[in-house]
């Protein structure tokens, strides 16, 4: 056998093998495994460190629901600047903290810890977590404006994503120590349940598709739950 069949035969054994592994788990109701986000992030987070930040800048900071947001149009402003990566978590954005404090924003408008609460934490991890979070933006850059967002409301109709089935009250204690956490640490708390919640407390079905992600009403309702913060 010659070079190139030695090497283009396995790759194709390798791709047909699990492509017939994700049919399987699609059959037997098992998640498909995504197993690129951590390629996804580490893209994501190489790019923001080449990309600037400066003084007259507000920051969208978070996960997959920050990310999805064309914030620069839904505002009319053009210094507003998406730090959002898809399934990203608390200690994720620590981590990928230094080129946005760098550049010392105007504003920072953090929106983080759904995933955390996916995967199982309790109530106090994840206010442990969010507070080490906070106070390291506060020390990196305390002149800039720091809104702390509630997590948003769920709606586990969708019956979409089991890690959050159930964690509605989690959610909502959480969200207590949020807010607990702003009062502390000189942060402005930003409560986005009037604006995306139902009367039963779930998120709206007008603005997802998914009961976790927002359309393009639900980032409309987002930006009026915060457009005040933002223009002050």
């Amino acid at each position: 056998m010659n070079n190139y069949k030695r090497h283009i035969f396995p790759s194709i054994f390798r791709k047909a093998t699990r492509t017939a592994a994700a049919l399987l788990l699609l059959c037997t109701g098992m998640p498909v495994p995504q197993a690129n986000a951590d390629e996804y992030w580490d893209r994501k987070a190489s790019l923001f460190e080449i990309l600037p930040v400066n003084g007259n800048d507000i920051i969208m900071l978070g996960n997959s629901i920050t990310d999805g947001g064309e914030f620069g149009e839904l505002f009319g402003i053009h210094n507003i600047k998406n730090r959002g990566i898809s399934s990203d978590v608390i200690t994720g954005v620590e981590k990928r903290l230094g080129p946005v404090t760098a550049g010392h924003p105007a504003k920072i408008f953090l929106l983080i810890g759904i995933n955390d609460v996916s995967h199982g934490h309790s109530v106090a991890k994840l206010a442990e977590r969010y507070e080490r979070l906070v106070k390291k933006i506060r020390e990196q850059s305390p002149a800039t404006r720091l809104y702390l967002q509630s997590v948003m409301p769920i709606n586990n109709d969708y019956r979409r994503y089991k890690g959050l089935f159930g964690k509605e009250k989690t959610v909502k204690d959480f969200n207590v120590k949020i807010k607990d956490i702003a009062g502390a640490n000189e942060a402005e708390y930003i409560d986005l349940w009037p604006e995306l919640a139902g009367h039963d407390g779930k998120l709206r079905k007008e603005y997802t598709n998914d009961g976790l992600h927002l359309n393009g009403a639900g980032y409309r309702a987002w930006t009026r739950a915060i457009e005040k913060y933002v223009r002050e």
